[in-house]
């Protein structure tokens, strides 16, 4: 018996899997095609549409995409994320061309692509109603923040952003190593949101005394709280008040903002996420730069240090990752993103203790000297649920000069006070609405980790985003009602073509400079040549084009499921069909049939197919064609 399930518009939608993985529903698979077709423009101008950060994203954006792409079931998962960056080189802000993206405020940009109410072309085209009075405060000048106030500027709003530091970029500028994300790139976007008429006022960080009450009286209509989870919390276990144990957000914000910090020659680091890997390599980096500096005091002439050497030089510098986690378990290392960079930490040195918790910490003289850790049978429960059970029959003891912990953060909201009306979740996060991100006072939003604690980039950018459509629908008073319209184009048998070779191209991800090289700054990963990007964007699997069967045409010759090369395709006996009794007496009426007749029915598996078309090709009654499907997300605005 076979389980069958009739196509709608969902399913049609859900085909396309990369874009129902983003947060902000960028076609991604539509990019990468236009990559391989050498439509650069237009491939950068659908990546940008719906996202105020291409040119961050490009760089260190986790990629959901990837990890739900459908070539990575068959072998691995298109380079999505490094062909962002490909186009954004090309056309975005840190190119020769920054401006490539205004086009997207004309709403004249189509290349049929799936278009969701949150793009650039429709906010303008739906929401902007000319000048408003109505004023904006948005607190936290960071991802969420400025994708907040982004979207709200091009509607007509007058928006204000408050941010404690002298610069810009929230947890991007502090949490992210330069190594990874050039800050020229984040200085770019931010001054392009900027140009769209944000206020910007740094330096101004909300207190006891100055918070929002204060803000109300100032005029403000509505405030958007973006700040971020820049506290970390603690470990409490014995020894964690020595001196020479620093959490791993302090320590990325002093170091991604030049100030220095001694570390030692041996530095471990306790956590398995993505902060846990940039406080290692960063902590590499700087502890590299600190032995350079004394070794090049000593000698007559400059020595120049590279990273390998400095690494394997016996007794010099250690740099170890403990974890409660074991490989199999790391959320982090279930990401394409992820895997990519435990390769490169691993390359740079790094080493690895999985499956170990604290038990306390050593020192002497009030300083940390080492770490003595126990086992951890599992971290997650049967339910998925962080859970760890501990093994006492596993002890180890490590010697450090420095712990670094990256065990999780949390907001820091002593601006708000009971008079304001804003509930705080028992996390200490500021409770929402999930479907408006609205909090208990009925004029303030929140969204990003101070409302779902530490989240990747991506998430935080489609949280300023849904709040600016929340606070105009507030604001107005709009209620926003939603309709899809499907576009089919049938694409003539003898044109539809897939690049030679396509099913067999191995993913490459982009080169990285050699090891020798990585110190201080630099950034790791560079670009793709235009060969290497074309040939890695054709390894996509075409998602927008479906192979569409017509029974009415067809012979039953088989012909179809003989050449196809992932056996997708069965012609089966339809009383073989699990399928709701409703949706088959349809069929068998519409056939002119009962259910004793014998009848087939041809079914397909849309997660095995790779679009080759050899099925169209072969099909002499043109009963199987290839047909592209988009869709576009209208949203009329009621009062």
């Amino acid at each position: 018996m076979y389980k069958i399930s009739i196509p709608d518009f969902i399913h049609w939608q859900k085909q396309v899997k990369c874009q129902a993985a983003c947060p902000i529903h960028t076609d991604a698979g539509r990019y990468v095609q236009l990559i391989a077709e050498e439509k650069y423009k237009d491939s950068f101008l659908v990546a940008r549409s719906p996202n105020p950060f291409a040119s961050v994203c490009g760089r260190v954006c986790a990629a959901p995409c990837e990890d739900f792409c459908r070539r990575g079931s068959i072998d691995e998962p298109v380079s999505i994320r490094a062909l962002k960056r490909f186009v954004t080189e090309k056309y975005g802000v840190e190119s020769m061309h920054p401006d490539t993206q205004d086009v997207l405020l004309t709403n004249s940009f189509d290349v049929g692509d799936n278009k969701f109410s949150g793009h650039l072309p429709f906010i303008t085209s739906t929401r902007k109603t000319g000048e408003t009075t109505k004023r904006v405060a948005v607190i936290g000048a960071g991802p969420a923040g400025f994708a907040c106030a982004h979207d709200l500027a091009a509607i007509g709003y007058n928006v204000t952003i408050f941010e404690s530091y002298e610069i810009l970029g929230g947890m991007m500028r502090h949490g992210i190593p330069e190594f990874r994300l050039s800050r020229s790139v984040i200085d770019k976007e931010i001054n392009k949101i900027a140009h769209l008429g944000v206020n910007i006022r740094t330096g101004t960080a909300l207190t006891k005394n100055y918070g929002i009450t204060e803000l109300r009286k100032e005029g403000f209509d509505a405030i958007f709280i973006a700040v971020g989870t820049q506290a970390s919390r603690e470990m409490k276990v014995e020894g964690s008040d020595l001196d020479g144990i620093i959490n791993a957000i302090d320590f990325l914000i002093n170091i991604n903002n030049g100030y220095r910090v001694p570390l030692g020659k041996k530095v471990l680091i306790i956590g398995g996420g993505f902060v846990a890997f940039d406080a290692a390599r960063s902590a590499l980096r700087t502890a590299i730069e600190e032995d350079d500096k004394k070794r090049s005091a000593n000698d007559t002439t400059h020595l120049a240090i590279d990273t390998a050497r400095s690494a394997r030089r016996a007794g010099v510098l250690e740099i170890a990752i403990a974890s409660l986690e074991s490989f199999e378990e790391m959320p982090v290392l279930r990401t394409a993103q992820g895997k990519e960079e435990f390769e490169e930490a691993q390359k740079e040195g790094i080493k690895f203790h999985t499956q170990r918790g604290i038990k306390r910490f050593i020192g002497k003289n009030g300083t940390v000297t080492g770490v003595e850790l126990i086992g951890v049978k599992q971290a997650y429960d049967k339910d998925g649920k962080f859970n760890p059970m501990y093994d006492n029959s596993i002890h180890e003891s490590m010697e450090a000069d420095t712990v670094i912990l990256a065990i999780g953060q949390q907001p820091k909201l002593n601006f708000i006070q009971e008079k304001d009306g804003i509930e705080l979740n028992p996390s200490g996060t500021v409770k929402v609405n999930p479907e408006t991100l609205q909090t208990t006072a009925p004029s303030v939003y929140a969204g990003g980790d101070v409302a779902f604690g530490p989240r990747n980039l991506i998430d935080a950018i489609a949280n300023g985003k849904h709040a600016a459509l929340s606070i105009d629908n507030y604001l107005h008073g709009h209620k926003a009602k939603l309709s899809y319209t499907l576009s089919v184009e049938k694409i003539d048998t003898r044109e539809y073509q897939t690049a030679v070779g396509y099913e067999t191209l191995q993913r490459k991800s982009p080169d990285t400079i050699p090891i020798d090289r990585r110190t201080g700054i630099v950034e790791v990963e560079t670009n793709y040549t235009e060969e290497e990007a074309i040939k890695q964007a054709q390894r996509c699997l075409l998602c927008h084009v479906q192979t569409i069967y017509d029974g009415e045409k067809c012979i039953l010759c088989g012909a179809c499921t003989d050449v196809c090369p992932e056996y997708c395709l069965k012609l089966i006996p339809a009383d073989t069909m699990l399928v709701d009794p409703e949706i088959k007496e349809k069929v068998f009426n519409h056939y002119n049939v009962n259910g004793n007749t014998a009848i087939s029915a041809m079914i397909k598996d849309d997660e095995r197919c790779i679009r080759c078309g050899l099925c169209a090709l072969v099909c002499p009654t043109d009963a199987m064609t290839m047909e592209r499907m988009y869709y576009t997300e209208e949203e009329k605005i009621e009062v």
